[in-house]
């Protein structure tokens, strides 16, 4: 994490507990020649449209005063999603044995997706049970780990 998304972590951290909620992550990204600030949150049950603007307007003034970005930036509060993205050891413990997709910087016999369920990980380096196949990846080759829905 960069160090505004730190700050804005520990900002955002107490007013998205107080909401009922839980703070997922926070990303920001420049896209289409603008900056976002995103704080994705979550919450038994499913985070709603109310929780967003509930933790939205009261984070809002606290990231003026605070201003840990210099520059212009869109604000958003959204919920985490359902295929949301693994990044921490807690988030990959928290879904061990759930369905996962590995995406890979390169590929490997022709593929850079992979999906299984989560069978380890271990200091950034993910296996998964794919069929009757297990499969490992190491940290280097893995550009993202994010939950799988399957329909």
């Amino acid at each position: 994490m960069s160090k505004i998304t730190d700050k804005v972590y520990e900002l955002a951290k107490p007013v998205v507990e107080q909401a009922g909620c839980s703070l997922w992550d926070v990303e920001y990204v420049r896209e289409a020649g603008s900056w976002y600030l995103r704080v994705f949150i979550d919450k038994e049950g499913g985070v709603s449209i109310n929780d967003c603007e509930n933790i939205s307007r009261t984070l809002d003034p606290i990231l003026d005063e605070a201003d840990p970005i210099p520059d212009s930036y869109v604000f958003e509060v959204g919920s985490a999603g359902a295929e949301r993205e693994l990044k921490r050891p807690g988030d990959f413990q928290q879904f061990m044995g759930s369905e996962v997709e590995v995406r890979l910087y390169q590929p490997i016999n022709g593929s850079k997706a992979f999906v299984g369920t989560l069978s380890g990980y271990d200091n950034g380096d993910v296996s998964i049970l794919a069929g009757k196949e297990n499969m490992s990846f190491q940290k280097a080759q893995i550009a993202q780990v994010k939950l799988h829905v399957s329909i």
